[in-house]
């Protein structure tokens, strides 16, 4: 696995959070910025070994990625236990089914954790791992969003159903708007992969599909702005009704 984190931001995010384990990080000896000194200072009060190093050798490491002068190396990212999806008075939890780009996992986590989402449920299969991709490409929010991996995914919507959540399919076929539904209670919001959308039997286990209106050409958006689309709409009806 790799297990390198780079870049400035997403660095100190999985230092602060805590949550994340880091091995080591790596520094480039010519730069100074001001985020970099807070990188030390949590580094430090962490325990964790500071290595400094030309901007040469980061860039061999980084093999390509931006780094902006910083390295972590880290232990896997846990996953969290089902059980953390309830600590909200009104879960919202989001759900995808077959996401494998590491890049979009990234990306809904970041919009999750933007929206006040209480975690992400992901299948162990046709899922990508929590890499340092996708703690780069979330910002770092990967470190404070709750990831929930199961096995069976529609046993365990039926079991978010059994905790009073009310599941909501983002699908091209859906019978509603995606603004029409009252998001205020329990929900969880299911999207699909990149290529096939919501598979057949997690489409069943919905208790409604919305859509999205597609009035170009395409048709269908990125699996992470149609998660943003979505969540923002929660977003926007419960801020509303506080």
């Amino acid at each position: 696995m790799d297990n390198r984190i780079c870049g400035v931001h997403a660095v100190y995010e999985a230092l602060a959070s805590g949550h994340q384990p880091i091995e080591r990080i790596y520094l480039a000896r010519e730069t100074h910025s001001g985020k970099l000194k807070d990188i030390v200072e949590l580094a430090r009060d962490a325990g964790v070994p500071i290595r400094k190093e030309d901007r040469a050798t980061l860039d061999r490491m980084a093999q390509g990625r931006v780094h902006q002068g910083v390295i972590a190396l880290s232990a896997e990212v846990p996953y969290s236990d089902f059980e953390a999806l309830f600590k909200p008075s009104a879960p919202l939890v989001v759900v995808l089914d077959g996401v494998e780009d590491p890049q979009n996992l990234g990306a809904v986590i970041r919009t999750a954790e933007a929206c006040g989402a209480s975690g992400v449920l992901v299948p162990d299969r046709h899922s990508a791992p929590l890499s340092p991709t996708v703690a780069k490409a979330s910002a770092g929010a990967s470190a404070y969003v709750p990831i929930v991996r199961v096995k069976n995914l529609a046993s365990s919507i039926e079991e978010l159903k059994r905790r009073g959540l009310w599941i909501i399919g983002i699908d091209v076929g859906g019978t509603q708007n995606w603004t029409s539904f009252d998001y205020r209670g329990p929900v969880a919001l299911v999207f699909g992969g990149e290529h096939r959308g919501l598979r057949r039997l997690v489409r069943e286990h919905c208790d409604v599909l919305v859509r999205l209106p597609m009035l170009g050409k395409i048709a269908s958006l990125n699996v992470s702005v149609a998660a943003g689309v979505v969540l923002y709409e929660v977003v926007r009806q419960r801020q509303r009704a506080g």
